[in-house]
């Protein structure tokens, strides 16, 4: 059976952060017979029932035709509901996004450290795309894929939606060569350069990816680009193959390189406010691929600069 093509939203965007869009679910029970009964079963152990209330009072849930919805209204399986979630204020991110290219099709995001690449949790307007979205007036902006919130460094985004699966194709195929820097220890022992291949997973709501038995699912090349010997440090440059969460950190500690101010690895420490004057040395320094729509290749290099050891020395 087709299934039904989702209304486009009726609210706009809120700092460049779309509406929460909801299907009313089956309710083979008949536990709701109100769209209130079901909303509040829904969200007032997150908000509470008062909040719920007051959205309605307020006409902040809507239907697809922007019309606000009544709580006493029938509970009607299969309806769109939309409404704005109240995002907590978030503390600005104190460094601007890099536009490396940009046309009718993509631009090329130079994200900073510290930005998440998109809203989660309780990282909603200081985000790569909402703040995307709003500075450069492109409300239909979309990843094409993600770099970790403490990774700085180059961001595909893409300008129209019809697009996005084109480009998002490009890494799922492993179509698109990127190349990261990274500052951690140095240690004459660890040979260079060397190919670490081996199985990552990581369990949802824990904070850390780990190596575990089995055929490999992540492949990293690592190469020394300098060292500095009295600091006792390096830069390296590292080209993964593949995308696992955290790989390049998880494969850097497990060759007793651990990069330079990660809160996770190799212990992970207890949660504290971002030191903007720390970063986590990992930078998404190159991307290069041939554009599906044009053909043409294409390679872009970030703005950013790590501090440690110069590529020159």
């Amino acid at each position: 059976m087709r299934r039904k093509r989702i209304p486009a939203a009726p609210l706009p965007q809120r700092n460049g952060v779309d509406p929460v869009r909801l299907r009313l679910p089956a309710d083979p029970a008949g536990a709701w017979p109100t769209v209130r009964d079901h909303l509040v079963a829904r969200f007032a152990g997150a908000v509470g029932v008062p909040e719920v209330d007051g959205m309605f009072r307020d006409g902040r849930f809507v239907d697809a035709d922007g019309r606000s919805v009544a709580p006493g209204e029938p509970y009607t399986v299969g309806r769109w509901l939309w409404f704005h979630r109240d995002a907590a204020p978030e503390e600005r991110v104190p460094f601007e996004i890099g536009v490396v290219y940009r046309d009718d099709r993509i631009v090329i995001a130079d994200k900073p450290h510290f930005l998440a690449t998109t809203p989660r949790g309780s990282h909603v307007t200081e985000t790569l795309v909402a703040r995307a979205r709003h500075e450069l007036d492109l409300p239909a902006l979309q990843p094409a894929h993600r770099l970790d919130r403490l990774t700085a460094g180059l961001v595909l985004l893409v300008v129209r939606p019809e697009l996005r699966g084109a480009y998002q194709t490009l890494f799922r195929d492993r179509l698109v060569r990127k190349e990261y820097e990274a500052v951690a220890p140095y240690d004459p022992a660890v040979p260079l350069p060397t190919t670490v291949r081996s199985r990552i997973e990581k369990e949802r709501g824990v904070l850390t990816a780990r190596e575990v038995p089995g055929e490999p699912n992540s492949e990293s090349r690592i190469e020394l680009l300098s060292h500095d010997a009295d600091a006792g440090h390096a830069r390296y440059r590292l080209l993964p193959t593949t995308g696992r969460t955290h790989q390049l950190r998880v494969h850097m500690n497990a060759l007793g390189l651990p990069l330079l101010d990660d809160p996770l690895y190799p212990t992970v420490l207890p949660p504290a406010p971002d030191d903007y004057s720390r970063p986590l040395r990992l930078l998404a320094r190159v991307l290069e691929f041939r554009d599906p729509v044009t053909g043409g290749q294409l390679r872009f290099e970030s703005g950013w600069r790590l501090a440690g050891p110069s590529a020159d020395s």
